[in-house]
């Protein structure tokens, strides 16, 4: 019965979200606007974290004109700049005080593919954007999210949204000073220097969340974190990357490929939605538990870089040194 639930998942298949809290990164565009979409639908109360106001309230007016029965749910938006950690945490601590339950966090919002450039603090905009904005972020609300999960009948879970990319990462990965976060991949061929680097934030998020439900595990605390892969899709960051490549040959031959093989954010949303609501997931935690969850809503194989715990114990010590330098502490 699960596992034919799991293949045939469709949003339209969740139980009513009403009284459920979301609140999710990334949610005024591409995948993470279709969340919205669909967990709004199911009658939860769903948080738009974005860094421009203007997007995510037009992002707002777009869902409601489509309509948002059967559930009709709420939805509103909470202003998040994920490049600079202090303001990261400062959009966490002004939620905590808007909000008394959360249950489900999304981290959908994510730079693809961009050019090579460093933050104020020195580490470069992908891996502070993808990965460590949105660690400081996710530790801020997470004593909201644990006493949620202490209430009777809770099912709090943390969903990072990452990517089959990750496994693009071959060569050995260490955690040792700020610059293994700021990896160029200049000689890289293929996949091309931008591609490799938010790669390489995915592996990044991956370990991320394992380390995070390994800490909650040893703290007894039942909040499932999952980590999913959208598939291939026709996103704003796919096409702006495609618009870099100017009016030629190559762009064009990219963007036919594009329309020919990849989805559209609605399906892509699939597997988070799955992962963030499903039932299933709590019904089989022995399953799901730190699962990498595969469109539609399938348990997916993770490799061993991904799973390595000594691996993961160390991005978290660097990242709290590095944070620690600029005066933010998780």
């Amino acid at each position: 019965m699960g596992l034919s639930f799991s293949r045939s998942f469709k949003p339209e298949d969740l139980p009513d979200m009403t009284g459920k809290v979301v609140l999710i990164t990334g949610g005024a565009a591409g995948v993470g606007f279709a969340v919205v979409q669909h967990l709004a639908r199911r009658g939860a109360t769903v948080y738009i974290a974005a860094r421009s106001q203007d997007r995510a309230e037009d992002a707002i007016k777009r869902i409601c004109a489509s309509g948002l029965a059967p559930g009709n749910g709420r939805i509103d938006h909470i202003e998040l700049d994920l490049a600079d950690p202090r303001t990261a945490k400062r959009a966490a601590e002004t939620f905590l005080q808007k909000e008394e339950r959360l249950d489900i966090l999304i981290n959908c919002a994510a730079i693809i593919i961009c050019p090579y450039e460093k933050t104020y603090d020195g580490i470069q905009d992908v891996v502070m954007v993808n990965y460590i904005g949105h660690l400081v972020w996710t530790m801020t609300l997470l004593p909201l999210l644990k006493r949620t999960a202490r209430e009777p009948n809770s099912d709090v879970r943390i969903v990072d949204v990452s990517s089959d990319g990750y496994d693009a990462v071959r060569h050995p990965v260490q955690f040792n000073s700020v610059e293994d976060f700021n990896l160029e991949y200049k000689d890289n061929v293929f996949p091309w220097p931008a591609l490799m680097r938010y790669c390489y934030s995915k592996l990044l998020v991956m370990l991320r969340a394992q380390e995070l439900q390994r800490r909650l595990d040893a703290e007894g605390v039942p909040i499932m974190v999952l980590t999913t892969h959208p598939g291939a899709i026709n996103s704003d960051g796919v096409r702006k990357w495609v618009d870099s490549l100017g009016d030629g040959l190559l762009a064009a031959v990219v963007m036919y490929l594009i329309n020919l093989f990849f989805t559209m954010p609605t399906h892509g949303a699939y597997s988070t939605v799955f992962a963030a609501a499903a039932p299933q997931v709590r019904a089989e935690q022995r399953k799901y538990h730190a699962g990498y969850i595969r469109p539609p809503g399938k348990l997916g194989e993770v490799n061993a870089k991904a799973r390595d715990p000594q691996l993961a114990q160390d991005l978290w010590a660097l990242t709290e040194r590095v944070l620690g330098d600029i005066g933010v502490t998780l």
